[in-house]
């Protein structure tokens, strides 16, 4: 609420949430009429998003094309382009989330192939993108054991609303203070249906899993 005027913001965030959600179900239809598989990943700064992604596109044996949303900067699409990967930058400024429209403005320019994985990298934290349908087929949660086994506690939304959480960089695990089993739980408190798989994207552990999931 804002004072008097909190009925108005309700109104606001109600209306582009709707024109968002309009625009994700023509990017649906994209996605669906062009066989093009689409995952949105979100997770908070430093997870290992960028270090997956590249792993993945190298190693999974199908096309992929990758969207990334950062504040500023190309360096993660620099990063995406070294393998050879069709990428488009989208920098949100100010803005913590990508958008429905921000991602079918970069699929002009990115016309990833029918068939195609598509991966949407989308701005890093884990509150605002939970909000923005894009259009995608699942959302992945990366969860990394450097932050709180607490997480889906304290971030329920997005893990409620996750089709998978890969918990990363699980070759850390003798190094931090970290219990995968109460992560799990936590998890399973506000997502049932969630399955949790914990990877290395450096190591490679569990990775083969990951593929299999993709496809």
């Amino acid at each position: 609420m804002c004072g008097t005027c909190g009925c108005h913001v309700i109104k606001i965030e109600q209306k582009i949430l709707a024109i968002n959600d309009e625009t994700a179900d023509i990017n649906r239809t994209h996605f669906v009429d062009n066989d093009i598989l689409t995952i949105n990943l979100m997770s908070s700064p430093g997870s290992g998003k960028t270090t997956l992604l590249e792993r993945t596109i190298r190693e999974i044996g199908r096309p992929v094309a990758v969207v990334e949303g950062d504040q500023e900067t190309p360096l993660d699409a620099e990063r995406i382009r070294r393998t050879g990967c069709p990428v488009v930058q989208i920098n949100t400024g100010a803005g913590c989330h990508l958008e429905a429209g921000m991602l079918a403005g970069a699929l002009d320019d990115l016309k990833p192939a029918p068939g195609s994985l598509l991966f949407v990298e989308n701005v890093g934290n884990l509150i605002c993108p939970s909000l923005f349908d894009l259009g995608e087929k699942y959302r992945v949660v990366i969860l990394s054991v450097t932050e709180g086994a607490d997480k889906p506690l304290k971030y329920p939304h997005v893990f409620a609303i996750a089709d998978l959480v890969l918990l990363n960089k699980v070759d850390l695990l003798p190094y931090v203070d970290f219990d995968p089993l109460e992560c799990r739980r936590h998890l399973a408190a506000v997502n049932p249906r969630a399955d949790l798989l914990p990877i290395s994207a450096t190591r490679g552990d569990n990775l083969a899993d990951w593929y299999d999931w993709l496809n």
